[in-house]
């Protein structure tokens, strides 16, 4: 393949700003409809830094799109049963359409008996074991926001990937298997070639410099180096952390799991960080709110 001399960018705000301005349009239909817009609910349990910046912005994000929005804020010495508690009131809520429990959650209180008493009916997150089941069947549900908002915004930007390799890096159950699987599936985007790579896999940058697509999502600060991509591919950056750095004014920097300023010039495509996945992280949520308000 003949070397790419520029790249574009898989901009998620731009993408976002103009999807959410048609999740608004419907949501005012909604409104109008039954007399009370979408309404989406967040439980944060504790004080985490990372979890109060995305839970603030999902809340602003519910109000530009006119949907009503509720923050519920929980001390980090909740118990697991006054948490399951307060999913049982939300699941019985009907002016509630959907509601998601911010991860992590404390130590002491376990995510998965938290995520299995989530109605499947409200959860927007898209983590009930009954709503992956039906994204691996293809059936309608609410699919994972992360994996669903690359999926739109691969589809914004009119991105083709029928018949293209696919490597995904990391396998967890909210971004690196539902992404597999999306990838997969019989659908445009979609109909790729999937590779599943992981801590295991051997010689992991002998696979990867295969990909046409390339989606890291390893939580490993600008782990994926320009050695480590052909030229051409398309890479779709999932991981965001916070680089010390005294020298800037709020002390530090964010990057992704990629080492953007290397790797994109041998991109034809190539979303950055911040401003690629995370505000297509909360569209998903809006869309999959929407879906609910809408029964």
């Amino acid at each position: 393949m003949a070397e790419v001399s520029t790249y574009r960018l898989l901009d998620g705000k731009s993408a976002s700003k103009a999807i959410r301005g048609r999740i608004a349009q419907e949501a005012a239909e909604v409104k109008t409809e039954r007399a009370r817009a979408p309404h989406l609910a967040a439980v944060l349990v504790g004080s985490d830094g990372a979890s109060r910046t995305y839970v603030d912005a999902k809340v602003k994000a519910c109000e530009t799109a006119g949907f009503r929005s509720t923050l519920i804020e929980l001390g980090a010495d909740t118990t697991e049963d006054e948490l399951l508690a307060l999913v049982h009131r939300l699941n019985n809520d009907p002016e509630l359409d959907g509601f998601i429990v911010q991860l992590p959650l404390p130590v002491h209180i376990d995510e998965e008996k938290v995520t299995l008493a989530i109605d499947p009916r409200k959860d927007v997150d898209g983590f009930h074991p009954e709503n992956l089941g039906r994204m691996v069947l293809g059936l309608p549900g609410f699919l994972p926001a992360t994996p669903a908002g690359i999926v739109e915004l691969l589809r914004h930007y009119g991105v083709r990937t029928s018949g293209m390799h696919c490597v995904v890096v990391g396998r967890s159950n909210i971004v690196g298997t539902p992404m597999s699987i999306l990838m997969s599936r019989n659908s445009e985007p979609g109909n790729c070639t999937v590779t599943v790579t992981h801590s295991r896999t051997r010689d992991l940058a002998a696979i990867t410099r295969q990909a046409d697509i390339l989606i890291p999502a390893i939580g490993r600060p600008e782990f994926i180096t320009a050695d480590m991509v052909k030229e051409g591919a398309i890479v779709v950056d999932v991981g965001i952390h916070r680089i010390e750095e005294p020298s800037r004014k709020r002390g530090f920097r964010l990057v992704g799991d990629v080492k953007f300023d290397e790797v994109a010039p041998k991109c034809s495509w190539i979303s950055p960080v911040p401003g690629g996945v995370g505000p297509m992280t909360i569209t998903s949520l809006l869309l999959n709110t929407l879906k609910a308000a809408k029964g």
